[in-house]
């Protein structure tokens, strides 16, 4: 189809490398609180380190997932829930209700509430949890750009904390933990290949699915490339101006993209964005957080690996504290508690902001009228949001359904499934929507294709195991009492 020049736009040029961090800490820092902190140092305390390769697999996949996210946001300049709500009708609803039900399970601030009381002596952390998503609501009602704020927090929480635990680790992992993780790294564990007896299914389901961000929270990541003008997101409405305050009475805010030209110039531009924003994804968000996963791994299995009590909900934390405190310094325990509790609090507050997008721009796009414009106040949409999230979150606290380690399996597996879904949606939006010369290569199809099926089965077997479980243990005891 021919296009009018006077509607198209020139594909702008890259930025350099160094202006490009930004995002993918933002995408990183949404897994530190759950995979990285929580369930895979869980998942080594009591099976050792042969479950390390899952780890690396589970990044390692969410890479290219993220990248194909990328790769719309930075043709199009918009992000994929406009371009999925012209394909399939029905995905704003889908997003909205399956992101509410994954990430309102507020298990990282139960967790970081947990550790937290600890440090204080205080035996109940219930109402301390309540507090913290009050605070969470608090932090993302005030200011004029959230963005930037998230920006900021993430990056100094995670250019101190990550730094921090590699120190912890230093002092305390010997170099025979380093090669029980290499062994696990291709599956070799302590008397077993691959998964050792006994591990649930569910639990490593949920730790795989949340190696990295996880759940629709992947999809942030088209947000974020076009807030930040990346690609030709250089052209389109960004989110971040949503929290100004201003006047939107008769204002309509553009979500659509901008079209551009099929020039080898535009083609040249964009193959140098595609190159420059892998770079970047694969240095902060793969990397970094690889690193970040297998130091936590090695400190769970120096200080806690074989220890009583790893089992029951996040004890193993405390156990890995208790260890650092009596074998260097009680301050270096107390130190690795709260550097873990507030990142715990740092991932439930980007969750809270992220779903809230997310859900805010889908309920908008419901309403997008042909031009691509939407006449709806999106910042009142996303505080909506936030304190529905903080309100839902603090009556499960209230209801006594508070236990972290439960909170986070349950919204884990929730969201693998949800990640089946958005891994196939997204395949089928770069590839019908995409100009040819745009689209992934085909080992890049290839590639994905494997993850989606590998995403669905392994969720079809883990809720079937789940289901025959609960059945055995629960209904069918109910029933007949044996």
């Amino acid at each position: 189809m021919s296009l009018n020049k006077e509607n198209t736009k020139i594909f702008p040029k890259a930025l350099p490398l160094k202006q490009l961090i930004g995002p993918s800490f933002l995408i990183l820092a949404l897994g530190l609180g759950s995979g990285e902190i929580i369930l895979w140092p869980y998942l080594v305390a009591n099976y050792g380190l042969g479950i390390a390769w899952g780890a690396l697999l589970g990044i390692s996949f969410q890479y290219f997932i993220n990248m194909e996210i990328e790769r719309y946001a930075l043709v199009k300049g918009e992000s994929v829930f406009v371009g999925l709500r012209r394909l399939f009708p029905w995905a704003p609803a889908w997003f909205i209700i399956s992101t509410f039900i994954g990430f309102g399970l507020p298990g990282m601030a139960a967790a970081s509430a947990q550790i937290v009381a600890k440090l204080l002596g205080w035996g109940d952390f219930k109402l301390l949890a309540i507090a913290f998503l009050i605070l969470i609501g608090l932090i993302l009602s005030v200011g004029k750009s959230v963005y930037q704020r998230m920006e900021k927090i993430t990056q100094v929480i995670i250019l101190i904390g990550v730094p921090f635990i590699m120190l912890i680790a230093i002092l305390v992992v010997k170099w025979s933990d380093v090669g029980a993780l290499m062994n696990g790294l291709v599956g070799r564990g302590d008397g077993y290949f691959g998964l050792p007896a006994g591990i649930g299914l569910a639990t490593f389901l949920a730790a795989f699915a949340y190696s990295g961000a996880g759940g629709n929270l992947n999809l942030t990541q088209s947000i974020y490339i076009k807030e930040k003008g990346y690609g030709m997101g250089k052209y389109a409405g960004k989110m971040g101006g949503l929290f100004h305050s201003v006047d939107r009475a008769n204002r309509s805010v553009k979500l659509s993209g901008q079209a551009f030209a099929q020039t080898p110039e535009n083609l040249a531009n964009f193959k140098q964005w595609w190159k420059r924003v892998s770079l970047e994804h694969a240095i902060v968000f793969w990397l970094t957080g690889f690193l970040t996963i297998c130091l936590l791994m090695l400190v769970a299995y120096a200080t806690a690996f074989g220890l009583s009590g790893n089992a029951k909900g996040i004890m193993f934390v405390l156990n890995e504290g208790l260890f650092i405190s009596n074998n260097l310094l009680p301050i270096f325990g107390s130190a690795f508690l709260l550097a873990l509790g507030v990142m715990l609090f740092q991932t439930q507050l980007g969750v809270c902001d992220s779903t809230s997008r997310i859900m805010s721009e889908n309920m908008a796009v419901l309403d997008m009228n042909n031009k691509g414009e939407v006449k709806a106040d999106l910042s009142k949409i996303y505080f909506i949001f936030v304190w529905l999230q903080v309100s839902f979150g603090s009556l499960l606290f209230f209801l006594n359904y508070y236990e972290p380690k439960t909170l986070l399996i349950l919204g884990a597996v929730i969201n693998a499934v949800a990640m089946f879904v958005h891994i196939g949606l997204v395949y089928r939006l770069n590839i019908k929507t995409l100009p040819i010369d745009y689209r992934p290569a085909r080992w890049r199809r290839v590639l994905i294709i494997g993850i989606f099926i590998f995403f669905g089965v392994f969720s079809a077997i883990t809720l079937k195991t789940e289901a025959i479980n609960y059945w055995e243990n629960t209904v069918k005891l109910m029933i007949t009492g044996k």
